[in-house]
């Protein structure tokens, strides 16, 4: 059992070790972030002038016509950017990959590759692989459809959009 005597000194050492830290800490305070002393008036070393520009630069939005597009596009470009599919989707007819397959997919319903389980959200958006709705799914897959299982991040380029599917409808 502890005596009295132990008892303070554990007690008296506790609160020394407290009494320095709170000291050390005031004085640290004080040493490092003490005084201002700098005054109000205060001269740049040197000064960057940039000059405005007053006239506000309109945004130009491209649109681009795509029926025009798809009907100069080259199947042979298609084919080479289906690359970045073929990881995921297949091109014969019943032989899903991670993705459904892309046999005869223009003008094909939605959910029709059978044996692959869709995620639905491609239902709620479009019936049939329109062109039209191709190209949007393509651009950009999880603003055309949120919710779907398809994690590529889409085609940017809207020549290689048009190229894929002139590809993709050579095939049908």
């Amino acid at each position: 059992m502890l005596d009295t005597m132990t008892l303070t000194k554990i007690v008296g050492s506790f609160c020394g070790a407290l009494l320095v830290f709170l000291l050390g800490s005031w004085a640290a305070e004080t040493l490092y972030h003490g005084g201002g002393g700098h005054g109000e008036d205060h001269a740049a070393g040197y000064e960057i002038i940039v000059e405005e520009d007053t006239e506000a630069e309109e945004e130009v939005v491209e649109t681009v016509d795509f029926i025009a597009l798809l009907d100069s596009a080259d199947a042979d470009k298609g084919a080479k950017v289906f690359g970045k599919c073929k990881a995921c989707h297949k091109l014969e007819d019943g032989s899903n990959g991670t993705g459904p397959h892309l046999y005869k997919i223009v003008d094909r319903a939605v959910s029709a590759a059978e044996g692959y389980g869709y995620s639905g959200a491609l239902v709620q958006v479009a019936d049939v692989w329109t062109v039209d709705a191709l190209n949007g799914f393509l651009e950009n897959p999880k603003a055309y459809a949120p919710g779907t299982k398809m994690g590529f991040a889409g085609l940017k380029n809207p020549e290689d959009r048009a190229n894929v599917i002139a590809y993709l409808q050579s095939l049908n």
